[in-house]
């Protein structure tokens, strides 16, 4: 949890480039290229009323890097920053959606990936694993283990 007053970007942007993409997954270099796409996409966007931002943009990246990478929980992430956690994910999705929309950091898709002279050596896939819902009583009621209809 960050100090009151002082911003979680103010704690960390002193890290060694090492530490800093260690935390957040990125170079600092890449996460000032996505800072500059926020603020760019902002001054462009027609203002409109309303409460002012109380996080600065590089806390709302910081809080985006964090969702992507930590899998954290809204609930968590907004404690985290001091807010609700509806306005966590209202921040995180806009967030991601100018990220998206700023191409700069997207992965190409498929087909050009396909076209492309690039030797891929791994792809990695982030799979979990999770329970399946099974009646638990009078099971024998809904299904009898017996395969019917079959040719």
């Amino acid at each position: 949890m960050y100090k009151k007053g002082m911003s979680r970007y103010d704690e960390i942007k002193d890290m060694s480039n090492g530490d800093f993409k260690r935390l957040t997954g990125v170079r600092k270099a890449t996460f000032r290229k996505m800072v500059e796409a926020v603020v760019k996409h902002e001054n462009e966007r027609k203002k409109i009323s309303g409460r002012p931002l109380t996080l600065s943009y590089e806390d709302q990246v910081l809080m985006t890097l964090g969702y992507n990478r930590e899998y954290r929980t809204y609930f968590h992430i907004a404690a985290d920053y001091g807010m609700s956690e509806s306005d966590a994910y209202k921040l995180i999705k806009k967030t991601e959606d100018i990220l998206v929309i700023s191409e700069d950091f997207r992965l190409p898709d498929r087909k050009k990936l396909a076209k492309s002279d690039t030797e891929i050596d791994a792809v990695l896939i982030d799979t979990t694993e999770s329970p399946i819902e099974r009646p638990e009583k009078r099971q024998k009621y809904y299904y009898s283990g017996k395969k019917k209809d079959i040719l």
